[in-house]
């Protein structure tokens, strides 16, 4: 790898409901990332500004990847604000497959992308929505408890690649500001932190939540957590469908908007929702070696 810091830095910006990244093509895998890179671009007041960076490379050149090649030309070599690495983020797949569109890398309709909770199913429809098959969830016995301001609540352990704590809260703003990660207990369940979803009902299956992201701190959206919070929510309502034989679908409204998760009988979770890309630029030589 070559380092940033001696030639300008392409990137582009993207968001799916809100949750906003930082896209550093990237097709040989030439460019050094190490976190305190990736924290400065993340930086909402001295960088660009994100939850995230998408790091874009063939999956060929990269090493956590070449396994996927076969099936996904692209990696997803996602990292979080504060630079830790990443198995997944749902609404970073749909804008990692936007941008694969934008450059013209692919085509609408059918797409594969590797990224480290494996290789994900991806549907990019022309009427501007992508769909992701997000894989079965993991759905272990060991849960937590959240505690929030002096209340309490016990939290579903949901793994969608990723681990989520899962927690059914009356109003959403008894999670409180969710600038620091809610404290849970035991801390054992998740040796290498969790995000966590606060979930109120809003109708029919029908839910809101807000979510506090590992490495990231409160984001607008999160893919993989809309999913978690779908699951958690089937088995509460008895809507199981591998229990039920028939797919369940719940709308799930974040901050930024809304997306729509279908848990199929097999187990295979899909989400809907938009991916944007806002615009690009070059980050200058004397801004990446100031850091």
């Amino acid at each position: 790898m070559t380092s940033t810091q001696t030639t300008p830095l392409r990137y582009l910006k993207g968001h799916g409901t809100e949750n906003d990244f930082v896209i550093v093509p990237d097709a040989e895998n030439e460019i050094d990332l190490p976190p305190a890179l990736v924290a400065r671009l993340c930086d909402r007041r001295a960088g660009l500004g994100g939850d995230g960076v998408l790091h874009v490379v063939r999956s060929a050149a990269h090493p956590e990847a070449r396994a996927m090649a076969d099936e996904a030309e692209w990696f997803m070599d996602y990292r979080n604000a504060d630079g830790s690495v990443a198995e997944m983020c749902g609404n970073g797949v749909r804008v990692f497959a936007r941008y694969l569109e934008h450059a013209g890398h692919v085509t609408a309709g059918e797409i594969a992308v590797a990224t480290r909770g494996g290789v994900k199913r991806v549907h990019l429809d022309k009427n501007g929505s992508v769909t992701v098959s997000m894989g079965r969830a993991v759905l272990p016995e060991a849960g937590v408890t959240v505690a929030v301001d002096g209340r309490s609540w016990p939290a579903r352990n949901v793994n969608m690649g990723n681990p989520h704590a899962v927690a059914f809260v009356e109003d959403l703003a008894h999670a409180g500001t969710l600038y620091d990660e809610p404290p849970y207990e035991p801390a054992s369940v998740y040796p290498e932190g969790v995000n966590i979803e606060f979930v109120a009902d809003r109708g029919p299956r029908h839910v809101a939540m807000r979510v506090h992201e590992r490495g990231a701190a409160e984001t607008r959206s999160c893919g993989t957590g809309a999913c978690a919070v779908a699951v958690a929510t089937a088995r509460r309502d008895g809507t199981d469908p591998a229990a039920t034989g028939t797919p369940v679908t719940y709308t799930v409204d974040v901050l930024g908007g809304t997306l729509v998760i279908t848990e199929h009988p097999d187990g295979e979770i899909e989400m809907t929702g938009p991916a944007v890309i806002v615009g690009e630029g070059t980050l200058e030589p004397s801004w990446l070696a100031a850091g």
